[in-house]
Formats: C-alpha cells, sequence, structure tokens
C-alpha cells in the first residue's frame, strides 16, 4: 500500500514538473513612448519583434550599452531615426579596430 502511495506522488510530481517547464517567449507587451536624447546615444544595437505567438504586438526593441533592452513603437518617427542613427554608426565603423573604452557591436 505504503509503495502505491510513494509511486503515485512521484509519478504525479514528475507530471508537475514537466508541465511547469514550459518556455516563455521574449516578448514586449507594451511600449516605451519617448526615449531622452541621452538615453538614446546608448542604444547599441536593435531587432524587430514580429506579431507571431505569444507576442502580440509588433515592436522594435533596443539594446543599450549595459544590455537593457527598451520596446518601442516601430510607427513612432524618432524610432525609425534611431534605427537609422544606429545603421549609419554600424556602416562607419566596419572595418575599424573599435577604441579601446569603446564597446563593439554585437551582431
Amino acid at each position: 500500500m505504503r509503495f502505491n502511495t510513494m509511486f503515485f506522488l512521484l509519478i504525479l510530481s514528475c507530471l508537475c514538473l514537466a508541465l511547469a517547464q514550459t518556455t516563455y517567449e521574449d516578448c514586449c507587451f507594451k511600449y516605451v513612448k519617448t526615449m531622452k536624447q541621452r538615453t538614446q546615444k546608448h542604444a547599441v544595437e536593435y531587432r524587430m519583434q514580429v506579431v507571431d505567438g505569444g507576442c502580440n504586438i509588433p515592436a522594435v526593441i533596443f539594446t543599450m550599452k549595459r544590455g537593457r533592452e527598451l520596446c518601442t513603437d516601430p510607427k513612432e518617427t524618432w524610432v525609425r531615426k534611431l534605427m537609422k542613427n544606429i545603421d549609419d554608426k554600424r556602416a562607419k565603423n566596419d572595418g575599424k579596430k573599435p577604441r579601446k573604452h569603446q564597446r563593439p557591436y554585437r551582431s
């Protein structure tokens, strides 16, 4: 009797752990409305989020120098300008060795 109870509890706990280990997508659920000019200077890269699966809004996700990510509305004018600035910086720095105090861009 005790063996059956222990076996049942073991199977139940394994089932609960298996169901609890779901993967969550890295999605934005709301936008940053504005970003100060000083903050914009710290943006080093961006990526696009499309409406797919668990991600329910389109977004541009900017990665800052220290790894912080900010979600923005791709329809905003300032967002498109910042994306262009980052692309221009990358094109300018291609082929050049980054300075010691400057962190290299991640691709």
